[in-house]
C-alpha cells in the first residue's frame, strides 16, 4: 500500500491536470465568442463613375452625343458668337460683305454673303440644331435649313453641289458637322463656286418658309475672338 504522502502528491497532480484542460476548454470557448463578435469590414457601395472607371462595366459614350460644343472639321474657325465658318478651312478674313449687294437687275436684296470656295469643299453646320428643310429651288439650288435649338434663328445654306449621305430632315445636328459640299447649283454662276450663307431671326412657332427677319451674317463672322 502506498503511503498518504505518496496518495496526496497523486491527488494533487490529478487535480491540477483537470483545472489546466478546464482553462483551455474556457479559453477556446471565449476566443470563438471574440471571434463572432469582430466586426466584419464593410464594403463601401460603390457609384456608377467609380464601376465605370473600374472597368468592371462597358459604357456607351455615344449614348448621348453633345450638340453643341464639338466640331467634326478640326479645320473650322469659330468666331466670337460661337458659330463655325460654315465652310471648312475659310478664315474670316477672306469672308467678303456682299450682305446689301442687289441682286435680280436690282430687284432685291442679297440678304447673306457668298463663301467663294473650290467646289467640293464641305459645307458645315455654323451652329447645332435641326435640319428643317432639304430644299430644291430655281434660285438658291441645293438648299438646307437648321433651325437652332431654341428655334428662333435659321441657318440657310444654299448653291450646294450635294447633300452629305447622312443629312435627312428632323435629324439634329453639331456645330461644325458636314452638311454637304460648294457647288453652283441653282443660279449661281457654275464658273465661280460658293456657299450662299444666311442668318435669318424668326419666331418659335413660324415655318421655315415663314416670314422672318434677316441678320448679316459678316459681322457676326468676322467679330474678333
Amino acid at each position: 500500500m502506498a503511503s498518504p504522502f505518496v496518495e496526496k502528491l497523486k491527488v494533487a497532480a490529478v487535480t491540477a491536470t483537470l483545472v489546466s484542460a478546464g482553462w483551455i476548454v474556457a479559453g477556446a470557448v471565449l476566443l470563438g465568442r471574440e471571434d463572432d463578435a469582430q466586426p466584419q469590414p464593410e464594403i463601401a457601395a460603390q457609384t456608377d463613375d467609380e464601376i465605370a472607371s473600374s472597368g468592371q462595366v462597358e459604357t456607351d459614350e455615344d449614348s448621348s452625343p453633345d450638340t453643341s460644343e464639338t466640331s467634326d472639321l478640326p479645320s473650322a474657325e469659330l468666331t466670337a458668337a460661337g458659330l463655325a465658318i460654315p465652310v471648312s478651312g475659310v478664315s474670316a478674313d477672306e469672308l467678303i460683305d456682299s450682305y446689301l449687294d442687289v441682286r435680280g437687275g436690282g430687284a432685291r436684296q442679297h440678304q447673306g454673303i457668298d463663301i467663294m470656295a473650290e467646289e467640293g469643299t464641305a459645307v458645315i453646320a455654323a451652329a447645332p440644331g435641326m435640319v428643317e428643310r432639304i430644299f430644291q429651288s430655281d434660285a438658291g439650288g441645293n438648299t438646307v435649313y437648321v433651325r437652332s435649338t431654341d428655334r428662333r434663328t435659321i441657318y440657310y445654306y444654299a448653291h450646294l453641289a450635294e447633300y452629305d449621305a447622312q443629312l435627312s430632315e428632323g435629324m439634329e445636328v453639331r456645330r461644325g458637322q458636314r452638311l454637304g459640299t460648294v457647288g453652283s447649283s441653282g443660279n449661281a454662276d457654275p464658273t465661280a463656286p460658293h456657299l450662299h450663307f444666311e442668318i435669318m431671326r424668326t419666331s418659335p412657332e413660324a415655318e421655315w418658309y415663314e416670314e422672318s427677319t434677316s441678320v448679316n451674317p459678316y459681322p457676326i463672322l468676322t467679330a474678333q475672338r
